[in-house]
């Protein structure tokens, strides 16, 4: 199994900045880490794609949130990172982790942090 740690959200003014953490752990990746990103779900809306991270660093990116947003991950850390800066209200959500095993074959998820962009 994998147990994935999520940090960071919490309440933000618009225009502000939030870095979300998610780390993972447990057997499932003893072997190491494939794909990771993040995700996000809106009240009364879909699950959708925020961000995705590659083991080699490549990244890829929700088109309207591309300039905006960030992804990093630390390998040695099994830790992924989500920078949000110039946030807006429409940025509220539960962003939740996702990490795949090295052999892309499994995937997990964490519990989600509440994300909210309001003055």
């Amino acid at each position: 199994q994998v147990q994935l740690v999520e940090s960071g959200g919490g309440l933000v003014q618009p225009g502000g900045s939030l870095r979300l953490s998610c780390s993972a752990s447990g057997s499932g990746i003893i072997f190491g880490i494939g794909t990771m990103g993040w995700y996000r779900q809106a009240p009364g809306k879909q699950r959708e794609l925020v961000a995705v991270t590659t083991r080699g660093g490549s990244a890829n990116y929700a088109d309207s949130l591309k300039g905006r947003f960030t992804i990093s991950r630390d390998n040695a850390k099994n830790t992924v990172y989500l920078q949000m800066n110039s946030l807006k209200p429409e940025d509220t959500a539960v962003y939740y982790c996702n990490v795949h095993d090295r052999s892309e074959r499994y995937v997990y998820w964490g519990q989600g942090t509440q994300v909210t962009v309001s003055s």
